[in-house]
């Protein structure tokens, strides 16, 4: 009896630890979902403003108005089935761009994600490209550029000219696709009477950080790739000459202060938040040096310089970039980097260690949504896929769990036997087990199996832009949002807020039910203080689970669903897994 009180003031105060002390751990290691993209007032669902969503959002406090910068400088439009924006000719930047496809919030009247901002407006970003000025004159960074159409549209290119006063004549035809990859090449033709030294470059910066935190499950900041690998150790913090800390040296980025260039071929370099993506990608004929770097008033840039070449008198040389600016659909990247026009552009998503389950969950997953239309009722039919697969390993399970539970006798008299000798009583039992051709492990399979499939799920609702704002039903308006719709203040009906721990709603005490069921329906335990862990464990879990996103949750509902049935069969196939064990 003592040793029960032991074990359950234990596993009280473990319980605790979970409950109060799992947000810090899962601030850090294990982002939850994304935030709410709708509140339940009254009732009612409500859209949310989303910041986040917008690296570039307009707020009252910008520093000047947008569509005034905008209207200060000619510019060339941007018009395509994904983008909309324009050019500015005044230093020849991309610095206006809204993706078309996507909306701040799940709002019918939501603006569209704006990624490019003007220098001068609130969180501006914007991409750059020119040539260094070590004996070439290039324009000036805000020379006026001359352009050869107003618009820009896929398959008509627009090609902006200037020259200077020795001679050389400079020229950058941009082109787009249907997406969000420009292609940029830069020409110098030398009329003049010398030789030049001619080195393309290209930049991205940007003012502020990412508004979506930079953890050890997703990274955000800059991004690089030298062709071989993806680069996630740079952070902001680097670039602002701050040392890691040490959790962040053993779980996170690795980079020390300081640590910003990469160079290669076939690489790409930028800034990533968790949906959008601006990169360069340098000319893959040459190498490329690149860096990332910090300067004054929280500004970040990334950029590339290309080896000089010295351009002799009536020559003309042209170094091309191409530049991603949008949204990081999988599938897109996908086809940039099969087709070999981005080398490793689906790194860009930061998959992690299971990256070979994720990818094929999340494809069967998009399969689903595209058949049926709805991306809850495609992480049902994914769960029905999942436990089918795994069937044969249950019942193998279930087997294991009835010998297991036929030797606890035996079990427990060897324990009593050999009580004052541990290692006498191991013998023992591995003894016994090999005797009755027992595993003990065989019932941990099928769970040790859902462990990455899990956290798969748990990457792809958290990573994929294609999960962003997906709705379920009734008041579930975003999948990987948290659910909305919390219950200990009446569905908004009283207006106050709760904290975090206490924001439990609908579908996480779902969740806790089906697990309580399905707890109920295990072969009890023999130890006393074992019952009492199984009671409250399903309860501390649903606080567990509560900040997650609803499609994580209904996956683990659907499973315990699942599991209850399969166990009710199973428990006809092996009765004796119910009766209580012999003395």
């Amino acid at each position: 009896m003592k040793d029960e009180s032991k074990n359950f003031v234990l596993f009280a105060v473990v319980a605790a630890l979970i409950l109060f002390g799992w947000p810090l751990v899962q601030n850090r290691f294990f982002p939850t979902a994304n935030p709410p993209a709708t509140k339940v007032e009254q009732g009612k669902s409500r859209a949310l403003p989303q910041p986040n969503a917008d690296p570039t959002a307009d707020s009252p406090a910008a520093l000047r108005d947008r569509q005034q910068v905008l209207a200060e400088s000619p510019r060339v439009r941007i018009e395509t089935p994904a983008l909309k924006g324009s050019i500015n000719l005044k230093g020849a930047r991309i610095d206006d761009l809204v993706l078309t496809r996507y909306n701040e919030t799940v709002a019918e009247n939501s603006p569209p994600i704006r990624l490019f901002s003007p220098a001068g407006t609130q969180d501006a970003y914007f991409a750059a490209f020119g040539w260094r000025d070590e004996g070439l004159r290039p324009p000036a960074a805000d020379a006026l550029w001359t352009a050869s159409a107003p618009v820009l549209t896929p398959g008509k290119p627009v090609t902006l000219t200037a020259s200077n006063a020795q001679g050389q004549r400079f020229a950058i035809e941009l082109a787009v696709d249907n997406d969000y990859l420009f292609t940029v090449k830069q020409t110098v033709a030398n009329a003049g009477r010398g030789a030049v030294p001619v080195a393309a470059y290209g930049l991205v910066n940007r003012i502020g950080v990412s508004k979506d935190p930079d953890s050890w499950t997703i990274h955000t900041g800059p991004i690089a790739s030298d062709g071989a690998r993806a680069n996630y150790d740079i952070s902001f913090a680097n670039l602002d000459g701050k040392e890691p800390s040490f959790f962040a040296k053993i779980f996170g980025t690795s980079a020390v202060a300081g640590t910003n260039r990469i160079s290669g071929r076939d690489g790409w370099i930028g800034f990533t938040d968790k949906y959008w993506l601006a990169a360069l990608v340098p000319d893959d004929r040459r190498p490329f040096d690149g860096s990332f770097r910090a300067g004054p008033n929280r500004s970040y840039q990334a950029d590339f310089t290309s080896a000089p070449v010295l351009l002799r008198p009536g020559q003309r040389i042209t170094q091309a970039t191409q530049v991603f600016a949008g949204a990081k659909e999988v599938k897109l990247l996908d086809r940039y980097t099969d087709s070999g026009a981005v080398t490793k552009l689906d790194y860009a998503i930061d998959w992690g260690w299971f990256r070979l389950v994720e990818k094929p969950i999340f494809y069967y997953l998009d399969l689903l949504f595209r058949l049926i239309g709805n991306f809850g009722v495609a992480i049902i039919i994914l769960t029905l896929t999942i436990r089918l697969l795994v069937f044969p390993i249950a019942q193998r399970q279930f087997a294991s769990m009835a010998a297991m539970r036929a030797l606890q006798p035996k079990m427990k008299a060897i324990q009593e036997r050999y009580k004052d000798d541990k290692p006498r009583q191991q013998q023992e039992i591995m003894a016994l087990y090999k005797a009755e051709k027992v595993n003990p492990l065989a019932g941990c399979l099928p769970t040790l199996i859902q462990i990455p499939i899990f956290y798969a799920l748990y990457k792809a609702l958290l990573l994929t832009i294609e999960m962003r704002h997906q709705p379920f039903a009734l008041w579930i308006k975003d999948l990987s949002a948290p659910d909305p719709a919390t219950i200990l203040n009446l569905f908004g009906y009283i207006p106050i807020t709760l904290p975090h721990f206490l924001a439990i709603g609908v579908v996480p005490v779902l969740l806790g039910i089906s697990m309580f069921f399905q707890f109920r329906l295990n072969p009890a335990p023999m130890d006393d203080a074992q019952k009492q862990v199984f009671a409250i464990l399903p309860w501390v879990l649903m606080f567990v689970m509560a900040p997650f996103a609803v499609g994580l949750q209904i996956y683990w509902i659907t499973t315990n669903c699942i599991s209850i049935l399969q166990q009710k069969w199973l428990y006809s196939r092996h009765p004796q897994l119910k009766q209580a064990p012999a003395k």
